[in-house]
């Protein structure tokens, strides 16, 4: 259990009132950990899943954070709207490839960069036509509060009420935890019996399967790869993936998780590694 619990990911549930950082201090304080790592900073008010990954795990943050979020929230004009023309104006303005500046309060720089929004539909709007429930499927890095203010600067003023992540990437709602499970499962694991506990987590090796695509390698070069030494060709099992230079994937010995790679140029070489679990 010391094992998994120092190489795995946990979804959490996040509620509004606590920074992502926050959550992600509780979880690793509970569990005893060194350091963990959230995926996706949410803001205070805003609930919902919030991934983290704990331990050796924390290293393979970059693979999962870029991948793509889905929401449902509040959007509140300042003057009423008809919901079929608000609509026609995101969807002409807002969805597909877009070009959005975080806002200034944020945690990368603030410069224009292109994201993509796959889908920004209004459910649902209140009698008075200010409130409109949304839901939306974006790119990593998107900052849905920005969309609904960008859109208020088009008719007049609006802004992002209510917001609730539902998908980060390979995790969801169905699998999230909420903190005071997560607490009880964390005081049947100190009094012996770690089933619950157990359930909340998912290996890094099955993440790592879902987001990137694998090869398997011979058992004879496993030293050699956990020192570091490239990936060949040669030592590949089966077909090799046509990978672009560049590309990451992982490696695997059978069920066990040997590292991940990038794509080289390099004769005889498919990969040098970026993280080895040795």
């Amino acid at each position: 259990m010391k094992e998994l619990l120092n190489f795995s990911l946990i979804n959490i549930d996040k509620p509004a009132g606590p920074t992502s950082y926050s959550v992600s201090e509780f979880v690793k304080w509970q569990l005893k950990l060194k350091k963990t790592s959230h995926m996706g900073t949410l803001d205070p008010k805003v609930t919902g899943v919030l991934p983290i990954t704990l331990g050796r795990a924390c290293k393979l943050a970059d693979y999962f954070i870029k991948h793509d979020k889905s929401y449902v929230g509040i959007l509140h004009t300042h003057s009423a709207q008809d919901i079929k023309k608000l609509q026609k104006l995101i969807d002409e303005n807002f969805t597909g490839k877009i070009k959005q500046t975080p806002p200034n309060r944020s945690a990368v720089k603030v410069q224009e960069r292109e994201r993509t929004v796959y889908h920004w539909t209004l459910t649902e709007a209140s009698e008075d036509g200010r409130d409109f429930l949304f839901d939306c499927r974006v790119e990593g890095g998107t900052y849905i509060r920005k969309l609904c203010s960008d859109l208020g600067e088009m008719i007049g003023g609006a802004h992002m009420g209510e917001l609730r992540r539902t998908a980060a990437g390979i995790f969801d709602e169905a699998t999230s935890v909420n903190l005071n499970d997560f607490e009880e499962a964390v005081e049947d694991y100190k009094n012996g019996n770690e089933k619950p506990l157990r359930t909340m987590l998912m290996p890094a090796e099955d993440a790592i399967k879902k987001v990137l695509p694998f090869v398997s390698v011979e058992k004879r070069v496993l030293r050699a790869l956990y020192n570091g030494k490239p990936l060949f060709k040669k030592d590949v099992i089966g077909k090799i993936t046509k990978f672009k230079d560049g590309d990451h994937f992982s490696a695997f010995c059978g069920d066990v998780f040997v590292g991940i790679y990038r794509k080289t140029k390099e004769r005889g070489i498919l990969g040098r590694a970026e993280f080895v679990k040795n």
